[in-house]
């Protein structure tokens, strides 16, 4: 899955927060439940438009994005 069928950023939609694909749902409402210490299963059942593929591509996304982040600087250090 690439980002396009996770997160929609278009001017039209919530004046162009990224939103969850195919929904009005802004990403910032996941890491607002999240850091609420609500649960994943929570923030799907209160936003049911968001498939549940989504969520975990998107964690997974910026999981490899904070990896490649970090051995990029220590390998830069090296």
């Amino acid at each position: 899955m690439n980002i396009s069928q996770i997160i929609t950023i278009a001017p039209d939609i919530q004046s162009g927060e990224p939103v969850f694909t195919h929904t009005r749902v802004p990403v910032k409402n996941l890491f607002d439940y999240l850091k609420a210490g609500d649960t994943l299963e929570e923030f799907l059942h209160d936003f049911p438009s968001v498939r549940k593929e989504q969520v975990v591509e998107l964690l997974t996304f910026f999981e490899n994005f904070f990896q490649l982040s970090v051995n990029s600087h220590d390998n830069h250090f090296a």
